[in-house]
Protein backbone atom coordinates (compact mmCIF):
# COMPACT_ATOMS: atom_id res chain seq x y z
CA UNK A 1 0.00 0.00 0.00
CA UNK A 2 2.82 2.40 0.82
CA UNK A 3 4.48 1.53 -2.50
CA UNK A 4 1.28 2.39 -4.37
CA UNK A 5 1.05 5.75 -2.65
CA UNK A 6 4.69 6.48 -3.44
CA UNK A 7 4.09 5.77 -7.15
CA UNK A 8 0.69 7.54 -7.34
CA UNK A 9 1.82 10.75 -5.65
CA UNK A 10 4.27 11.89 -8.40
CA UNK A 11 1.74 10.94 -11.09
CA UNK A 12 -0.96 12.99 -9.36
CA UNK A 13 1.37 15.97 -8.97
CA UNK A 14 2.40 15.73 -12.63
CA UNK A 15 -1.25 15.59 -13.69
CA UNK A 16 -2.11 18.69 -11.67
CA UNK A 17 0.85 20.56 -13.16
CA UNK A 18 -0.13 19.57 -16.70
CA UNK A 19 -3.73 20.61 -16.07
CA UNK A 20 -2.69 24.01 -14.70
CA UNK A 21 -0.16 24.56 -17.49
CA UNK A 22 -2.33 23.54 -20.43
CA UNK A 23 -5.49 25.01 -18.93
CA UNK A 24 -3.81 28.38 -18.45
CA UNK A 25 -2.53 28.33 -22.01
CA UNK A 26 -5.95 27.46 -23.32
CA UNK A 27 -7.58 30.28 -21.37
CA UNK A 28 -4.90 32.66 -22.56
CA UNK A 29 -5.57 31.59 -26.14
CA UNK A 30 -9.30 32.11 -25.78
CA UNK A 31 -8.84 35.49 -24.10
CA UNK A 32 -11.71 37.87 -23.45
CA UNK A 33 -14.30 38.56 -26.13
CA UNK A 34 -15.45 42.16 -26.56
CA UNK A 35 -18.95 42.40 -28.01
CA UNK A 36 -21.25 45.03 -29.48
CA UNK A 37 -25.00 45.03 -30.02
CA UNK A 38 -26.63 44.74 -33.41
CA UNK A 39 -28.43 48.02 -34.05
CA UNK A 40 -31.25 49.14 -36.30
CA UNK A 41 -30.87 52.45 -38.08
CA UNK A 42 -29.78 54.27 -41.21
CA UNK A 43 -26.52 53.77 -43.04
CA UNK A 44 -25.05 55.84 -45.86
CA UNK A 45 -22.11 55.49 -48.23
CA UNK A 46 -20.37 58.80 -48.86
CA UNK A 47 -17.49 60.40 -50.75
CA UNK A 48 -15.62 63.27 -49.12
CA UNK A 49 -13.84 66.13 -50.86
CA UNK A 50 -12.79 69.75 -50.43
CA UNK A 51 -14.22 72.54 -52.56
CA UNK A 52 -14.57 76.30 -52.94
CA UNK A 53 -17.74 78.38 -52.79
CA UNK A 54 -18.38 80.68 -55.73
CA UNK A 55 -21.20 82.76 -57.16
CA UNK A 56 -23.38 81.27 -59.89
CA UNK A 57 -22.34 84.13 -62.17
CA UNK A 58 -19.39 86.45 -61.65
CA UNK A 59 -18.70 89.36 -64.01
CA UNK A 60 -15.51 91.37 -64.17
CA UNK A 61 -16.28 94.96 -65.15
CA UNK A 62 -13.46 96.60 -67.09
CA UNK A 63 -12.70 99.65 -69.20
CA UNK A 64 -12.43 99.51 -72.98
CA UNK A 65 -10.57 102.82 -73.13
CA UNK A 66 -7.59 104.31 -71.36
CA UNK A 67 -8.01 107.20 -68.99
CA UNK A 68 -7.93 108.50 -65.45
CA UNK A 69 -10.56 107.59 -62.85
CA UNK A 70 -12.46 110.82 -62.20
CA UNK A 71 -15.08 109.49 -59.76
CA UNK A 72 -16.28 106.24 -58.14
CA UNK A 73 -19.97 105.69 -57.42
CA UNK A 74 -19.84 102.15 -55.96
CA UNK A 75 -17.78 100.33 -53.37
CA UNK A 76 -17.33 96.89 -51.82
CA UNK A 77 -20.54 95.00 -50.93
CA UNK A 78 -22.79 97.55 -52.67
CA UNK A 79 -25.93 96.16 -54.29
CA UNK A 80 -26.12 97.43 -57.87
CA UNK A 81 -28.64 97.26 -60.69
CA UNK A 82 -28.05 96.67 -64.37
CA UNK A 83 -27.09 99.98 -66.03
CA UNK A 84 -26.19 101.72 -62.76
CA UNK A 85 -23.15 104.03 -63.02
CA UNK A 86 -20.16 102.63 -61.13
CA UNK A 87 -17.32 104.94 -62.14
CA UNK A 88 -16.46 107.86 -64.42
CA UNK A 89 -13.27 108.31 -66.42
CA UNK A 90 -12.05 111.84 -67.17
CA UNK A 91 -13.89 112.74 -70.42
CA UNK A 92 -12.04 115.99 -71.22
CA UNK A 93 -9.78 114.58 -73.91
CA UNK A 94 -12.56 112.43 -75.34
CA UNK A 95 -14.91 115.40 -75.63
CA UNK A 96 -12.22 117.32 -77.51
CA UNK A 97 -11.82 114.43 -79.90
CA UNK A 98 -15.57 114.35 -80.50
CA UNK A 99 -15.62 118.09 -81.22
CA UNK A 100 -12.75 117.70 -83.70
CA UNK A 101 -14.52 114.84 -85.42
CA UNK A 102 -17.71 116.88 -85.63
CA UNK A 103 -15.80 119.70 -87.33
CA UNK A 104 -14.17 117.26 -89.74
CA UNK A 105 -17.59 115.95 -90.69
CA UNK A 106 -18.93 119.43 -91.39
CA UNK A 107 -15.85 120.17 -93.48
CA UNK A 108 -16.38 116.98 -95.47
CA UNK A 109 -20.01 117.91 -96.09
CA UNK A 110 -19.02 121.34 -97.41
CA UNK A 111 -16.34 119.85 -99.62
CA UNK A 112 -18.79 117.35 -101.00
CA UNK A 113 -21.27 120.11 -101.80
CA UNK A 114 -18.61 121.97 -103.77
CA UNK A 115 -17.65 118.82 -105.63
CA UNK A 116 -21.28 118.21 -106.52
CA UNK A 117 -21.64 121.65 -108.07
CA UNK A 118 -18.40 121.27 -110.02
CA UNK A 119 -19.56 117.93 -111.34
CA UNK A 120 -22.94 119.34 -112.46
CA UNK A 121 -21.16 122.22 -114.22
CA UNK A 122 -18.74 119.85 -115.93
CA UNK A 123 -21.60 117.64 -117.04
CA UNK A 124 -23.39 120.63 -118.63
CA UNK A 125 -20.24 121.70 -120.47
CA UNK A 126 -19.61 118.15 -121.68
CA UNK A 127 -23.10 117.98 -123.18
CA UNK A 128 -22.26 121.18 -125.14
CA UNK A 129 -18.96 119.60 -126.27
CA UNK A 130 -17.04 122.33 -124.48
CA UNK A 131 -14.89 119.95 -122.33
CA UNK A 132 -13.50 116.52 -122.90
CA UNK A 133 -14.87 113.30 -121.50
CA UNK A 134 -11.86 112.93 -119.21
CA UNK A 135 -12.59 116.29 -117.60
CA UNK A 136 -16.14 115.19 -116.94
CA UNK A 137 -14.93 111.91 -115.41
CA UNK A 138 -12.46 113.75 -113.18
CA UNK A 139 -15.24 115.95 -111.82
CA UNK A 140 -17.37 112.87 -111.13
CA UNK A 141 -14.47 111.19 -109.31
CA UNK A 142 -13.91 114.21 -107.10
CA UNK A 143 -17.58 114.22 -106.20
CA UNK A 144 -17.50 110.50 -105.30
CA UNK A 145 -14.42 111.02 -103.13
CA UNK A 146 -16.09 113.90 -101.32
CA UNK A 147 -19.13 111.75 -100.54
CA UNK A 148 -16.88 108.96 -99.25
CA UNK A 149 -15.12 111.46 -97.02
CA UNK A 150 -18.46 112.31 -95.44
CA UNK A 151 -19.03 108.66 -94.57
CA UNK A 152 -15.53 108.32 -93.13
CA UNK A 153 -15.92 111.44 -91.01
CA UNK A 154 -19.29 110.24 -89.77
CA UNK A 155 -17.84 106.86 -88.79
CA UNK A 156 -14.97 108.52 -86.93
CA UNK A 157 -17.43 110.76 -85.09
CA UNK A 158 -19.54 107.75 -84.09
CA UNK A 159 -16.45 105.90 -82.81
CA UNK A 160 -15.35 108.82 -80.68
CA UNK A 161 -18.85 109.26 -79.30
CA UNK A 162 -18.81 105.58 -78.34
CA UNK A 163 -15.47 106.05 -76.59
CA UNK A 164 -16.93 109.00 -74.75
CA UNK A 165 -19.81 106.78 -73.62
CA UNK A 166 -17.26 104.16 -72.49
CA UNK A 167 -15.88 106.75 -70.08
CA UNK A 168 -18.99 106.15 -67.99
CA UNK A 169 -18.64 102.65 -66.41
CA UNK A 170 -21.99 100.93 -65.75
CA UNK A 171 -23.01 97.59 -64.23
CA UNK A 172 -23.87 94.88 -66.79
CA UNK A 173 -25.97 92.84 -64.32
CA UNK A 174 -27.90 93.02 -61.06
CA UNK A 175 -25.68 91.89 -58.21
CA UNK A 176 -23.28 92.80 -55.43
CA UNK A 177 -19.80 94.22 -55.78
CA UNK A 178 -17.33 91.77 -54.27
CA UNK A 179 -14.18 93.51 -55.49
CA UNK A 180 -13.07 97.05 -56.40
CA UNK A 181 -9.61 97.27 -57.95
CA UNK A 182 -9.23 101.02 -58.68
CA UNK A 183 -9.19 104.33 -56.83
CA UNK A 184 -9.93 107.91 -57.84
CA UNK A 185 -7.01 109.40 -59.76
CA UNK A 186 -5.69 106.06 -60.92
CA UNK A 187 -4.84 105.72 -64.61
CA UNK A 188 -6.11 102.65 -66.45
CA UNK A 189 -4.54 101.49 -69.71
CA UNK A 190 -6.58 99.46 -72.17
CA UNK A 191 -3.96 99.12 -74.89
CA UNK A 192 -3.62 95.31 -74.65
CA UNK A 193 -6.59 94.11 -72.60
CA UNK A 194 -9.42 95.63 -70.64
CA UNK A 195 -8.30 96.35 -67.05
CA UNK A 196 -10.64 95.06 -64.33
CA UNK A 197 -12.27 97.79 -62.26
CA UNK A 198 -14.97 95.86 -60.36
CA UNK A 199 -16.03 92.25 -59.84
CA UNK A 200 -19.78 91.72 -59.47
CA UNK A 201 -21.44 88.53 -58.23
CA UNK A 202 -25.01 87.88 -59.27
CA UNK A 203 -27.46 86.94 -56.48
CA UNK A 204 -25.46 85.40 -53.63
CA UNK A 205 -28.68 83.86 -52.30
CA UNK A 206 -27.86 81.00 -54.68
CA UNK A 207 -24.29 79.80 -54.91
CA UNK A 208 -22.31 76.78 -56.02
CA UNK A 209 -19.45 74.70 -54.67
CA UNK A 210 -16.71 73.66 -57.05
CA UNK A 211 -15.06 70.53 -55.71
CA UNK A 212 -12.56 68.02 -57.05
CA UNK A 213 -13.26 64.26 -56.91
CA UNK A 214 -10.57 61.60 -57.33
CA UNK A 215 -10.88 59.37 -60.41
CA UNK A 216 -11.35 56.34 -58.14
CA UNK A 217 -14.62 57.82 -56.83
CA UNK A 218 -15.91 59.81 -59.81
CA UNK A 219 -17.84 56.81 -61.17
CA UNK A 220 -20.05 56.91 -58.07
CA UNK A 221 -21.05 60.57 -58.53
CA UNK A 222 -24.20 61.46 -60.47
CA UNK A 223 -26.37 64.53 -60.99
CA UNK A 224 -29.00 65.04 -58.29
CA UNK A 225 -27.15 63.31 -55.45
CA UNK A 226 -27.45 64.94 -52.04
CA UNK A 227 -24.43 66.59 -50.46
CA UNK A 228 -23.60 68.16 -47.11
CA UNK A 229 -20.74 70.45 -46.25
CA UNK A 230 -19.28 72.64 -43.54
CA UNK A 231 -17.18 75.78 -43.70
CA UNK A 232 -14.53 76.91 -41.24
CA UNK A 233 -16.40 80.15 -40.55
CA UNK A 234 -19.42 78.25 -39.13
CA UNK A 235 -18.12 74.83 -37.99
CA UNK A 236 -21.31 74.16 -36.02
CA UNK A 237 -23.58 74.58 -39.07
CA UNK A 238 -24.28 71.93 -41.70
CA UNK A 239 -25.20 73.15 -45.18
CA UNK A 240 -26.90 71.12 -47.89
CA UNK A 241 -26.62 71.01 -51.66
CA UNK A 242 -27.23 68.90 -54.76
CA UNK A 243 -24.83 67.67 -57.41
CA UNK A 244 -25.46 69.87 -60.46
CA UNK A 245 -22.76 68.77 -62.87
CA UNK A 246 -19.90 66.30 -63.25
CA UNK A 247 -17.47 67.93 -65.65
CA UNK A 248 -15.82 65.67 -68.20
CA UNK A 249 -12.51 67.49 -68.48
CA UNK A 250 -9.86 65.82 -66.27
CA UNK A 251 -7.59 67.79 -63.98
CA UNK A 252 -4.09 66.31 -63.74
CA UNK A 253 -1.68 67.34 -60.99
CA UNK A 254 1.52 65.37 -60.37
CA UNK A 255 0.05 62.38 -62.25
CA UNK A 256 -3.07 62.44 -60.03
CA UNK A 257 -6.29 62.61 -62.06
CA UNK A 258 -9.43 64.25 -60.66
CA UNK A 259 -12.66 65.72 -62.02
CA UNK A 260 -14.52 68.90 -61.12
CA UNK A 261 -17.98 68.44 -59.60
CA UNK A 262 -20.36 71.39 -59.17
CA UNK A 263 -22.93 71.54 -56.33
CA UNK A 264 -25.92 73.88 -56.21
CA UNK A 265 -26.30 75.54 -52.79
CA UNK A 266 -28.99 77.78 -51.29
CA UNK A 267 -27.73 80.74 -49.25
CA UNK A 268 -30.86 82.60 -48.08
CA UNK A 269 -29.17 84.08 -45.00
CA UNK A 270 -26.08 85.11 -47.00
CA UNK A 271 -23.83 83.36 -44.49
CA UNK A 272 -21.78 81.77 -47.24
CA UNK A 273 -19.33 83.97 -49.11
CA UNK A 274 -17.37 83.49 -52.34
CA UNK A 275 -14.00 81.85 -51.81
CA UNK A 276 -14.88 79.97 -48.60
CA UNK A 277 -13.48 76.45 -48.29
CA UNK A 278 -16.16 73.76 -48.09
CA UNK A 279 -15.60 70.31 -46.57
CA UNK A 280 -18.00 68.29 -48.71
CA UNK A 281 -19.65 64.91 -48.11
CA UNK A 282 -21.59 63.53 -51.11
CA UNK A 283 -24.16 60.82 -50.32
CA UNK A 284 -23.71 57.93 -52.76
CA UNK A 285 -26.14 55.36 -51.31
CA UNK A 286 -28.36 55.12 -48.26
CA UNK A 287 -30.36 52.43 -46.44
CA UNK A 288 -32.93 53.33 -43.81
CA UNK A 289 -34.07 51.32 -40.78
CA UNK A 290 -31.81 48.32 -41.43
CA UNK A 291 -29.83 46.01 -39.17
CA UNK A 292 -26.22 47.10 -38.87
CA UNK A 293 -23.15 45.90 -37.03
CA UNK A 294 -19.78 47.52 -36.39
CA UNK A 295 -17.51 46.86 -39.35
CA UNK A 296 -15.04 45.29 -36.92
CA UNK A 297 -17.51 42.44 -36.36
CA UNK A 298 -17.16 41.33 -39.98
CA UNK A 299 -13.38 41.61 -39.83
CA UNK A 300 -13.08 39.61 -36.61
CA UNK A 301 -11.41 36.20 -36.87
CA UNK A 302 -11.25 33.73 -34.03
CA UNK A 303 -7.73 33.37 -32.64
CA UNK A 304 -5.82 30.79 -34.65
CA UNK A 305 -7.76 31.29 -37.87
CA UNK A 306 -5.14 31.80 -40.58
CA UNK A 307 -7.33 32.76 -43.51
CA UNK A 308 -10.73 32.37 -45.05
CA UNK A 309 -9.56 29.04 -46.48
CA UNK A 310 -9.99 27.50 -43.01
CA UNK A 311 -13.72 28.28 -42.96
CA UNK A 312 -15.80 25.05 -43.02
CA UNK A 313 -16.89 24.11 -46.55
CA UNK A 314 -19.46 21.56 -47.76
CA UNK A 315 -16.59 19.06 -48.14
CA UNK A 316 -15.35 19.26 -44.55
CA UNK A 317 -18.35 20.65 -42.67
CA UNK A 318 -19.09 17.46 -40.75
CA UNK A 319 -15.51 17.15 -39.53
CA UNK A 320 -15.24 20.83 -38.67
CA UNK A 321 -18.57 20.78 -36.87
CA UNK A 322 -17.47 17.81 -34.79
CA UNK A 323 -14.16 19.45 -33.93
CA UNK A 324 -15.84 22.69 -32.93
CA UNK A 325 -18.40 20.84 -30.80
CA UNK A 326 -15.55 19.23 -28.89
CA UNK A 327 -14.69 22.62 -27.36
CA UNK A 328 -18.28 23.47 -26.56
CA UNK A 329 -19.27 25.20 -29.79
CA UNK A 330 -22.56 24.75 -31.60
CA UNK A 331 -21.90 25.56 -35.26
CA UNK A 332 -25.00 25.41 -37.48
CA UNK A 333 -24.93 25.90 -41.27
CA UNK A 334 -27.90 27.86 -42.54
CA UNK A 335 -29.64 28.06 -45.88
CA UNK A 336 -27.99 31.38 -46.65
CA UNK A 337 -24.55 29.83 -46.12
CA UNK A 338 -25.39 26.97 -48.47
CA UNK A 339 -26.66 29.38 -51.08
CA UNK A 340 -23.09 30.62 -51.67
CA UNK A 341 -24.03 34.24 -52.40
CA UNK A 342 -21.14 36.44 -53.47
CA UNK A 343 -21.68 38.96 -50.67
CA UNK A 344 -22.15 36.50 -47.84
CA UNK A 345 -20.13 37.16 -44.71
CA UNK A 346 -19.82 35.89 -41.17
CA UNK A 347 -19.95 37.31 -37.68
CA UNK A 348 -19.19 35.59 -34.40
CA UNK A 349 -21.62 35.41 -31.49
CA UNK A 350 -21.47 33.87 -28.01
CA UNK A 351 -23.72 30.94 -27.21
CA UNK A 352 -25.31 30.33 -23.81
CA UNK A 353 -22.05 28.86 -22.51
CA UNK A 354 -20.22 32.00 -23.73
CA UNK A 355 -18.42 30.02 -26.41
CA UNK A 356 -17.94 31.69 -29.81
CA UNK A 357 -19.90 30.39 -32.75
CA UNK A 358 -20.08 31.77 -36.31
CA UNK A 359 -23.29 33.18 -37.76
CA UNK A 360 -23.55 33.69 -41.53
CA UNK A 361 -25.04 37.00 -42.67
CA UNK A 362 -25.72 38.84 -45.90
CA UNK A 363 -23.56 41.99 -45.97
CA UNK A 364 -24.84 45.19 -47.56
CA UNK A 365 -23.45 48.70 -47.81
CA UNK A 366 -20.93 50.07 -45.33
CA UNK A 367 -20.00 53.57 -44.22
CA UNK A 368 -16.67 52.41 -42.83
CA UNK A 369 -17.89 52.27 -39.22
CA UNK A 370 -21.06 50.17 -39.62
CA UNK A 371 -22.15 47.60 -42.19
CA UNK A 372 -25.69 46.65 -43.17
CA UNK A 373 -26.52 42.96 -42.61
CA UNK A 374 -29.40 40.63 -43.35
CA UNK A 375 -29.79 37.49 -41.26
CA UNK A 376 -32.48 34.92 -40.54
CA UNK A 377 -31.05 34.15 -37.10
CA UNK A 378 -29.87 37.50 -35.75
CA UNK A 379 -31.98 40.42 -34.61
CA UNK A 380 -31.64 43.87 -33.10
CA UNK A 381 -30.01 43.73 -29.67
CA UNK A 382 -28.06 40.52 -30.29
CA UNK A 383 -24.39 40.79 -29.46
CA UNK A 384 -21.57 40.09 -31.90
CA UNK A 385 -17.86 39.77 -31.18
CA UNK A 386 -15.77 42.68 -32.41
CA UNK A 387 -12.38 41.74 -30.93
CA UNK A 388 -10.57 39.32 -28.66
CA UNK A 389 -8.32 40.62 -25.89
CA UNK A 390 -5.42 38.86 -24.18
CA UNK A 391 -4.78 36.47 -27.05
CA UNK A 392 -1.54 34.73 -27.99
CA UNK A 393 -1.50 34.82 -31.78
CA UNK A 394 -0.28 31.64 -33.55
CA UNK A 395 2.91 31.65 -35.62
CA UNK A 396 2.07 32.15 -39.29
CA UNK A 397 4.23 29.19 -40.29
CA UNK A 398 2.07 26.77 -38.30
CA UNK A 399 -1.05 25.18 -39.76
CA UNK A 400 -3.88 25.85 -37.33
CA UNK A 401 -7.38 24.44 -37.15
CA UNK A 402 -9.59 27.09 -35.51
CA UNK A 403 -12.06 24.51 -34.27
CA UNK A 404 -9.56 22.48 -32.22
CA UNK A 405 -8.00 23.39 -28.84
CA UNK A 406 -4.25 24.03 -28.86
CA UNK A 407 -1.94 22.71 -26.12
CA UNK A 408 1.77 22.48 -25.58
CA UNK A 409 4.70 24.74 -26.24
CA UNK A 410 5.64 26.86 -29.16
CA UNK A 411 7.75 26.22 -32.21
CA UNK A 412 10.68 23.84 -31.75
Amino acid sequence: MKKILVVATPVLILGVLLFVLFGAKRNKTQGTFVTAEIQRGDIAVTVTATGTLQALKTVQVGSQISGTILALYADFNDQVKKGQVLAQLDPTFLKAQVAQAQADLEKAVASAELSRREYERALSLFEKNMISESDRDAALTNYDLARAEIKSSQANLDRLKTNLAYATITSPIDGVIISRDVDVGQTVAASLQAPTLFTIAQDLAKMEVKTSIDEADIGKIADGQKARFTVDAYPELLFEGLVKQVRLSPQVEQNVVSYDVILNVSNPDLLLKPGMTANVVIEIDKRENVLKVPAAALRFRLSGLRSESTRPTPANSDTARGQFSSIGGNYQRTDSARAGRSDRARVWVLDQQHNPEPAPVQAGISDGSFTEITSDNLKEGDKVIIRQEGVTQPNNSQEVNPFMPRFGGGRR
